[in-house]
C-alpha cells in the first residue's frame, strides 16, 4: 500500500466548499453537473460530466454513505475506506479498559478476525434517485391553510413513498428536500447491515495532535480506517452472521499511479451534513449571539466533567470516548467560527446581502410581494422559536441523556405501536425497530451509572437555573422543587432504575403502553410524566414547520433568482444527500507574513512530536487530515489524463452527528474557495439510527429555529465545519 497516495485521497475527502456559489465552487447535486461542465473542464476534469452523472457507474458507484459519514469501496471484496473519526464509534464499541482499541488500534489478520462495527452500522449503496417534486407539492397544497395539516400531509406522503420504495426488501429509502422545499427527490439505497471493522490505526496516528490540531493547519493526522461490507450467501443484505460473505461491489476506487501535486485538479463526492447558506440574517444573529457560545460552554463543561471522572475510572474514559470526541469537536469548531465571524464581519455581510435581496424584490412591485411576505413570515417564526430556546436546549439534553433517553424512546415506541404502522411517527415504524433494538443492545458499551448520574445532575442544575417562564410544569412536578435538594432527591430516585441492564431494556421493547404507565421504574416514571408535554411541544414545532413549508420555498426561490440575476451560480444546501465539489490543490496565507504549503510531510510529524507542541490521541479528531503525506525527497507529479481521485468526503451527524463523522467546510489548503455566509443545523439525528444516544444529541430544532453560521475567511486558522448526525462530531 502506498501510504502517501492513500493519505492524499483522504486529504481531499474532507474538503468542501463554503460561501457564495461561483462557477468553481459549490456542493453541487449530481443533476447540476451538465450545468457546470464548463468550469469543470477549465479546472482540469478529463472525464465527461455525463459519466459523473451516472451515479451507479464508475467512479461514482464506488462512493457510499455510512448514515452520517461518507466512505468508498476500494476492493472487489467489499473493503471500505473512511475516516478514523467516522469509524470511531465502532472502535470505541469494541474497546474495553483492558483491550483499548482506541489507544492501540486494530488490525484483522484475516477476514475471520474482523469484528462487527455494531448492530446499527450500515453501508448505503446508492441505487436510484427519483424526482417527486410535483407529488410532494400536491400533497402539501391539498392540506389547505392549516399549517399542522400541511406538515402531517407531507409526513404521510413521505411514509407512503418510502414504504412503496422499500417493498422489495434490502433497500433503505429517504425523501430529501432541496432549496427549502422547491425540489423533492427520493433516494433509494441498498442497505448493507453487516459492517465489520477491518483496520484502525492507533490513536497516536488516527488522532495525532488531538484537539490542539483539530480544525487547524498544518495537520499530520492519519485520519483513516477500513471497514468491510458483508451480505448473505445469496448476495442480499443480511444481519450480522458468521456465515455472511464479503459484498462484491460493481465499482471500487483504484490507487492513482502518481501522487497529487500543487495545482492538480481534485474532485470530492460525499454526503455532507445539514447547512443553510441562505439563512435569514436573524437566524444568523441567533447563532452567533446564542447558539454557538451557549452550546460550546455546555460541552466544555461536560468535557471537563468526563475527563476528571475518566482519570480515576478507565471504564468511563473508554465508554464515553465517542461522546467526548463529539463535544470536543463541536465546541472548538463553534469557538473558531465565532472568531471568524468577527474577523470578516460576517453579520455585516449577511445583513447587507439580505437588504440587497429585499430591495430587489421591492423594485419588482407586485411580483415581489409574495417573497416579501414570505420573508416576514420566516422572521416571525424565527423570533417565535427563540423565546423557548434555553428551555428546549436544557430539557432536550436531559431527556436524551443515558437511561432517561432510553426510557423516553421505549415509552414513545409503546405509544406509537398502538397505531397502524403507516400512522406511526417516523423513527418508530416497523422499519425502525432494528435500529431501536440495536441501540438498546449497544448502550452498555457507552454507559456507566456513576457518569450518567453526573450528566443528569449537570442538566438538572441548568434546568433549575432557568427563568420561571422557561420552566415546564410537568418537569417541575416530577422534580418536586427548584433547588439543589430537589435535584439530589431526583438523582437518588433515578439511581434505582433498572434500564442500565440490557435484558431489562430489551424486555421493555415488547411492553405495551399500560405496562409503562404502571411501572415503578423511576426513569420510566419520568418519561410517562413528561411525555404529554413533549408531544404537545412537538405539535407546536410541526405547526411552525407547516408555516415554513409555504414561506421558505417562496423566499429561497426569490433569493436564487436574485443571485442568478447577479451572474452567480446557485446550488442547494447540504442535507446529507450526495454532493460533488471540485477545485485545485494549493496552499493559502492565513495572515500577513504566514504562507502554508499544500502538503505536510512525514518529517513534520517527527518535528512536531520532538518539539512537544502536540499531545497525542487527546481531544477530538476533526474532519479529515487535510493534507497529503509524501515520502521524504519524493517529488509531486501531476495526474495523467483521465485520472480522477474521488475521496471519501463525509457528513457528519449527526446534530450526529453517531458513529457520525462531519464535514469540514473551507478556509484551509487544498481547494481554492470563495467564502461567505451560511447556516448550520444542529439537532439532526443520524439519518437511520434516530435512537442511538451515544452522542447525546441536541434537541431537534425546527427550521425557523435553525442555527445559522458563516464561513470563516481565509485569514482564520479555524475553518468552519458542517454539523449533523447524532454525535455532532
Amino acid at each position: 500500500m502506498r501510504l502517501n497516495l492513500l493519505a492524499a485521497s483522504l486529504a481531499v475527502a474532507c474538503l468542501a466548499p463554503a460561501g457564495l456559489a461561483h462557477a468553481g465552487e459549490g456542493m453541487w447535486v449530481p443533476q447540476q453537473l451538465p450545468e457546470i461542465a464548463g468550469p469543470l473542464k477549465k479546472a482540469g476534469l478529463k472525464l465527461s460530466p455525463e459519466q459523473l452523472s451516472n451515479l451507479t457507474g464508475d467512479p461514482m458507484g464506488a462512493v457510499v454513505a455510512l448514515g452520517g459519514c461518507t466512505a468508498s469501496f476500494v476492493s472487489p471484496q467489499g473493503l471500505v475506506v473512511t475516516n478514523h473519526h467516522c469509524a470511531y464509534g465502532a472502535i470505541q464499541l469494541n474497546s474495553t479498559a483492558e483491550k483499548n482499541l482506541i489507544k492501540d488500534g486494530f488490525n484483522a489478520p484475516t477476514l475471520a478476525d474482523e469484528v462487527s462495527a455494531g448492530p446499527n452500522a450500515r453501508v448505503y449503496v446508492l441505487d436510484d434517485i427519483k424526482d417527486v417534486t410535483a407529488e410532494a407539492k400536491a400533497a402539501i397544497a391539498a392540506a389547505g391553510n392549516d399549517p399542522l395539516a400541511r406538515t402531517q400531509a407531507l409526513e404521510a406522503f413521505e411514509k407512503k413513498l418510502v414504504a412503496d420504495c422499500e417493498a422489495e426488501g434490502g433497500f433503505r429509502c429517504r425523501l430529501y428536500s432541496f432549496s427549502g422545499g422547491n425540489t423533492y427527490r427520493l433516494f433509494k439505497n441498498l442497505e448493507i447491515k453487516d459492517v465489520r471493522l477491518a483496520y484502525a490505526p492507533p490513536g497516536s496516528v488516527g488522532k495525532f495532535g488531538g484537539d490542539i490540531d483539530n480544525w487547524m493547519w498544518p495537520r499530520h493526522t492519519g485520519d483513516f480506517s477500513f471497514y468491510r461490507a458483508y451480505v448473505g450467501k445469496d448476495g442480499k443484505p443480511a444481519a450480522f452472521s458468521k456465515d455472511n460473505v464479503p459484498y462484491q461491489p460493481k465499482h471500487w476506487l483504484k490507487f492513482a499511479d502518481q501522487p497529487l501535486g500543487a495545482g492538480d485538479f481534485v474532485m470530492v463526492a460525499g454526503y455532507p451534513g445539514s447547512t443553510n447558506r441562505y439563512a435569514l440574517a436573524t437566524e444568523f444573529d441567533n447563532t452567533a449571539s446564542w447558539t454557538y457560545p451557549t452550546v460550546a460552554r455546555h460541552y466544555k463543561a461536560l468535557i471537563e466533567m468526563v475527563k476528571a471522572a475518566g482519570k480515576t475510572n478507565p471504564d468511563i474514559a473508554v465508554k464515553y470516548a465517542s461522546s467526548m470526541a463529539g463535544w470536543n469537536n463541536t465546541s472548538k469548531n463553534f469557538e473558531g467560527q465565532l472568531e471568524g465571524f468577527k474577523r470578516i464581519d460576517a453579520a455585516g455581510q449577511k445583513h447587507a446581502e439580505e437588504t440587497a435581496v429585499l430591495t430587489w424584490l421591492k423594485g419588482q412591485g407586485g411580483q415581489g410581494k409574495a417573497a416579501l411576505d414570505a420573508h416576514a413570515k420566516l422572521v416571525a417564526l424565527a423570533e417565535q422559536a427563540k423565546r423557548t430556546r434555553d428551555r428546549d436546549l436544557v430539557v432536550g439534553q436531559f431527556g436524551n441523556s443515558g437511561v432517561i433517553g432510553v426510557a423516553s424512546t421505549l415509552y414513545r415506541l409503546a405509544i406509537e405501536n398502538e397505531k397502524p404502522n403507516t400512522e406511526r411517527e417516523s423513527g418508530y415504524q416497523e422499519r425502525d425497530l432494528p435500529g431501536i433494538e440495536g441501540a438498546m443492545k449497544q448502550m452498555e458499551r457507552r454507559y456507566v451509572p456513576a457518569m450518567d448520574r453526573q450528566i443528569q445532575q449537570y442538566w438538572l442544575n441548568e434546568y433549575v437555573k432557568l427563568p420561571a417562564d422557561q420552566h415546564v410544569a410537568a418537569v417541575d412536578a416530577w422534580l418536586g422543587g427548584n433547588d439543589a435538594a430537589a435535584v439530589n432527591r431526583a438523582l437518588d430516585k433515578l439511581a434505582g432504575t433498572r434500564l442500565g441492564n440490557t435484558e431489562e431494556r430489551l424486555k421493555w421493547l415488547k411492553a405495551d403502553r399500560k405496562a409503562f404507565e404502571a411501572s415503578n421504574d423511576p426513569a420510566i416514571q419520568y418519561a410517562v410524566a413528561v411525555m404529554p408535554t413533549l408531544l404537545k411541544l412537538e405539535q407546536e414545532r410541526k405547526t411552525r414547520m407547516g408555516e415554513s413549508l409555504v414561506a421558505r420555498p417562496v423566499f429561497l426561490q426569490a433569493l436564487a433568482d436574485y443571485k442568478k440575476s447577479q451572474g452567480e451560480f446557485v446550488y442547494p444546501d447540504a442535507n446529507l444527500s450526495l454532493r460533488i465539489t471540485f477545485g485545485n490543490v494549493m496552499g493559502y496565507e492565513p495572515k500577513d507574513g504566514v504562507a502554508y504549503t499544500p502538503f505536510t510531510t512525514l518529517e513534520g510529524v517527527v518535528g512536531r512530536r520532538r518539539a512537544g507542541s502536540v499531545r497525542l490521541a487527546e481531544g477530538a479528531a476533526g474532519c479529515g487530515q487535510g493534507q497529503a503525506l509524501r515520502r521524504p525527497g519524493r517529488q509531486a507529479h501531476r495526474l495523467g489524463a483521465g485520472e480522477l481521485p474521488v475521496g471519501s468526503g463525509h457528513h457528519r451527524r449527526q446534530f450526529r452527528f453517531a458513529g457520525a463523522g462531519r464535514e469540514r467546510q473551507a478556509g484551509r489548503p487544498g481547494l481554492r474557495r470563495q467564502l461567505g455566509i451560511g447556516q448550520l443545523q444542529l439537532g439532526v439525528r443520524s439519518q437511520d439510527d434516530p435512537h442511538d444516544r451515544g452522542g447525546r444529541p441536541l434537541p431537534a430544532l425546527d427550521h425557523a429555529g435553525g442555527l445559522s453560521g458563516a464561513a470563516v475567511a481565509e485569514g482564520n486558522e479555524r475553518p468552519r465545519g458542517q454539523v449533523s448526525g447524532n454525535q455532532m462530531v
